[in-house]
């Protein structure tokens, strides 16, 4: 999916969502609202063709930005990875990261439903099996979560999202491993990629989503 077709699934999705008062939290969360820290879905929305992924959740009140509703997740699945390929750093306990997943960006919603920033995140956070930058840059494209059993414009949405920042995203991963060499530096190998760090967010951007889809290079006819 080009940057183009990323825009125009993003504005067709927002679009449809503000036009049905279905606001992204509302397509994802009970209607009783969310349970702090939990997983929606619980078992993570997996594309039942690629088993790219994402969940959803809400920080408790002081543990997130006032304007920050919720964020997503959004992961890789190794077997979408080279065959063979080593992580950079294993979870300490294999046994328990039966997800064998990596993960790409994290996507911050704010109390309106729109996209408020982009961030990275440590790799105690999601209990991630941690590849080096230029392999998950490289890997951006496969990111598709069109398949899950979840929402279809949240689905489609979140592809979109990724397809349309990939520059962006790209050089946030890049500047997550960059934040990971000052922490072995300052805490040791062991500790840099865990809560002994006592770093969970390694990099972040803000989203404007109407600057970004004006910056495009739009057919003529379009901007008319």
């Amino acid at each position: 999916m080009d940057q183009i077709e990323a825009a125009r699934t993003v504005i067709e999705t927002i679009t449809r969502m503000a036009q049905e008062q279905r606001p992204l939290m509302l397509r994802v969360v009970p209607e009783g609202g969310a349970t702090f820290w939990e997983h929606y879905p619980k078992a993570d929305a997996r594309d039942e063709f690629c088993k790219a992924r994402w969940y959803y959740h809400v920080h408790a009140p002081g543990d997130r930005d006032p304007d920050e509703h919720g964020h997503f997740h959004l992961f890789l699945h190794r077997t979408q990875l080279p065959e063979g390929l080593e992580p950079k750093v294993w979870p300490p306990q294999r046994e328990e990261a039966r997800a064998h997943v990596t993960h790409l960006i994290a996507l911050s919603i704010d109390t309106l439903g729109i996209p408020r920033a982009w961030f990275t995140v440590n790799r105690f956070v999601t209990n991630e099996f941690l590849f080096p930058a230029e392999v998950m840059i490289e890997h951006l494209p496969a990111y598709n979560v069109d398949h899950t059993k979840e929402d279809d414009c949240v689905n489609r949405f979140v592809t979109a999202m990724v397809a349309l920042y990939r520059d962006e995203i790209a050089e946030l991963i890049r500047a997550r491993d960059a934040k990971h060499a000052e922490l072995v530096a300052e805490h040791g190998e062991e500790a840099a990629y865990e809560k002994a760090s006592g770093v969970e967010v390694l990099s972040q951007t803000p989203i404007d989503l109407d600057a970004k889809i004006n910056s495009l290079d739009w057919p003529e006819e379009e901007m008319a």
